[in-house]
């Protein structure tokens, strides 16, 4: 199923979304916002599942589906960590400003943990105050995870995937470098993502079915995170 948050309020409206993404319907019968959902997600994943195969089958008509009026699928979430699956982009990132990868990078992911009070929607301007900060964006893959055990393995942790988005990881190259010579990572040329209009789940991406009997905190160990 796809969901998504209509703007309105810091958590946004939760809806169910179709296939096509051009219908959708509110259920604030089952959760006003998606973080509620998550919350209670082995009680409301079945039941928003019935929604989408009712909106999908025409049984139920909604409203026009418009992402414009959508803010991020979370609109704010209580955790956010950010990976680098793909070292040649740290390799190629750290050339530009002159710095050298550590060997270490190639096995041992870097990850950073990012703001997450308030995300930006999928069709909203990125407000800086000055373009000479540097204004540069990378798209990447997030994904929203229920509770995961302490040591978990990364074939186990599979299993706790629950939704899946796009995201722009927004960056301001141009302040990364003295941010980073003070030795304690990100902050101020990391402002807050862009996410899709849609969260799905895994399913609809072919990937094999997850359990939906965990409670969900958001982005707990995320990468979506």
């Amino acid at each position: 199923m796809k969901l998504a948050s209509l703007k309105g309020g810091r958590d946004g409206r939760l809806v169910v979304v179709n296939t096509q993404m051009d219908r959708c319907i509110a259920v604030p019968e089952i959760a006003v916002t998606l973080q509620s959902a998550l919350d209670h997600w082995s009680e409301c994943a079945p039941q928003l599942a019935r929604v989408f195969t009712s909106l999908e089958n025409g049984d139920i008509q909604g409203e026009a589906f418009q992402p414009e009026n959508c803010d991020s699928p979370l609109p704010r979430a209580f955790h956010w960590a950010d990976g680098s699956a793909y070292v040649n982009h740290v390799e190629l990132v750290r050339k530009a400003r002159n710095a050298e990868i550590p060997d270490s990078f190639w096995v041992d992911p870097l990850m950073y943990q990012g703001g997450s009070d308030a995300f930006i929607g999928p069709r909203d301007d990125i407000e800086v105050a000055d373009e000479a900060w540097g204004i540069d964006f990378e798209a990447e893959v997030a994904v929203v995870l229920d509770d995961v055990p302490m040591g978990v393995s990364p074939e186990a942790a599979l299993q706790h995937i629950q939704l899946v988005m796009l995201v722009n990881d927004v960056s301001l190259r141009n302040l990364i470098p003295g941010e980073l010579a003070k030795g304690f990572g990100f902050y101020q040329s990391k402002p807050s993502s862009a996410f899709s209009p849609v969260a799905v789940t895994p399913g609809m991406l072919g990937m094999p079915g997850r359990r939906a009997n965990c409670i969900y905190r958001c982005g707990q160990s995320s990468t979506v995170n």
